[in-house]
C-alpha cells in the first residue's frame, strides 16, 4: 500500500510518516520545499512537489497512491488564509484523490466543530467532514481536541525563562494528546473495515484547564509561573482590528478559536468505543502527567550540565598560577 501523506513536516504530519514508515507502508510526501522536507526523505519517504493551492500540482502526486492522509493546515504566519488552504486546498485534494481512485482518505478534523459556526476554522473543518463524506471516497475521520507538543510553547518554556503566560477567560478543559498517539489510530484505521465511512474523536485520556496545566508545569520545574490573563473583549477587538488588514485575516481567524478555548466548555470525549473498534489499550496512550515530567526532567539535566561545566569554567579561570621567587 502506497501513502501519500499530505503536511508531513507539521507536527502531527511528521509523526504519521514515521508511524507508516516503521509500520513497512511504502511512504510518500506532498512537500512544499524538498529542503524543508529533507528529514523525511532521510527516513525513507519519497518526496513529491505539490501544493494544495496549485490543484494541477495534485493529479502526478497521487499516481499509484492506495491511501492518502491529510495532516495539513494552514499557519497563523501562512501568507494564504485559513479558506485558501483548509477549505479551498481540501476540497481540490478531496476531488483529486477521488478522480485518481484513492481507496482510502483520512481525515484529521477537530472536536465540536459542529458547535462553533462562528469560528472559521472550526466551521470550515465541519464543511469538509461534509463535503468528504458526500464525495463518494472511503474515508475516516479523526476529530482531535489538542496536542502536547503545543504545550511547551506556551506553558513550558515562559515558566522556566520566567516569562508570562497568557491564560484567556474562563479556561476550557482539554483532552489534549500526543501526536504520536494519534499517529497510532490513523495508520490503524488503514487496516480496519470497521472504521471505513465513520468519523471518531481522538483525544487524550482526561481534560486539563490552563490552571492545571500551569500548576503541573510549576511541580514539575520548581518554578513559580508568571500568570497573566488576557480579558476575553479586548481578545475580540485586537481580532477585528486585525481584519482592517488582509495581512492580519489568517492572524484574525486563528484568534477566533481563542472563542473555543475561553468558553468554560470543555473539549473532550469518550474514548471506550473507540479503543475498542482500533483495538488499542487505553494504558498505551501517554498522558499530559508522564509527557510532561519526560519533558522536564530532560531541561532540567540539561540545565544541571550547563550550570555544572559554567562553573568549572570560572573555578578554572580564578584559580591563580603559584610563581616562584627569585632570590
Amino acid at each position: 500500500m502506497t501513502l501519500l501523506i499530505v503536511g508531513a513536516t507539521g507536527t502531527l504530519g511528521r509523526q504519521v510518516a514515521r508511524r507508516a514508515l516503521d509500520e513497512g507502508y511504502k511512504v510518500r510526501c506532498l512537500v512544499r520545499s524538498a529542503r524543508k522536507a529533507a528529514f523525511l526523505k532521510e527516513w525513507g519517504a519519497e518526496l513529491v512537489p505539490g501544493d494544495l493551492s496549485y490543484p494541477q500540482t495534485l493529479a502526478g502526486a497521487l499516481e499509484g497512491v492506495t491511501a492518502v492522509i491529510d495532516a495539513a493546515t494552514s499557519r497563523p504566519t501562512d501568507s494564504l488564509s485559513i479558506k485558501q488552504v483548509d477549505w479551498d486546498g481540501k476540497v481540490s485534494l478531496i476531488q483529486a484523490a477521488k478522480a485518481a481512485g484513492v481507496e482510502r482518505f483520512i481525515f484529521f478534523s477537530v472536536l465540536d466543530a459542529d458547535k462553533y459556526p462562528e469560528v472559521p476554522l472550526m466551521e470550515i473543518k465541519r464543511c469538509t467532514e461534509l463535503f468528504l463524506a458526500e464525495s463518494g471516497l472511503n474515508y475516516t475521520i479523526l476529530r482531535l481536541a489538542g496536542f502536547m507538543q503545543g504545550l511547551i510553547g506556551q506553558y513550558g518554556i515562559p515558566i522556566l525563562e520566567g516569562q508570562p503566560v497568557w491564560v484567556t477567560g474562563d479556561s476550557s478543559p482539554v483532552a489534549y494528546m500526543d501526536t504520536q498517539d494519534v499517529a497510532k489510530f490513523a495508520i490503524r484505521a488503514l487496516s480496519l473495515p470497521a472504521t471505513e465511512n465513520q468519523a471518531f474523536p481522538v483525544v487524550g485520556t482526561r481534560a486539563w484547564s490552563a490552571e492545571e496545566i500551569i500548576s503541573l508545569c510549576e511541580r514539575l520545574s520548581g518554578k513559580d509561573a508568571r500568570v497573566t490573563r488576557m480579558p476575553i473583549n479586548l481578545l475580540r477587538t485586537v481580532r477585528r482590528l486585525m481584519r482592517f488588514f488582509q495581512w492580519g485575516w489568517n492572524v484574525s481567524d486563528r484568534l477566533a478559536f481563542t472563542e473555543v478555548l475561553a468558553s468554560g466548555q470543555p473539549l473532550n470525549a469518550s474514548m471506550d468505543q473507540v479503543y475498542t473498534v482500533f483495538g488499542l489499550e487505553q494504558q498505551q496512550t501517554t498522558t499530559l502527567e508522564s509527557y510532561l515530567q519526560e519533558y522536564f526532567s530532560r531541561i532540567m539535566k540539561k540545565l544541571k550540565e550547563l550550570d555544572y561545566e559554567k562553573n568549572k569554567t570560572k573555578k578554572q579561570k580564578s584559580k591563580k598560577t603559584p610563581f616562584k621567587q627569585s632570590s
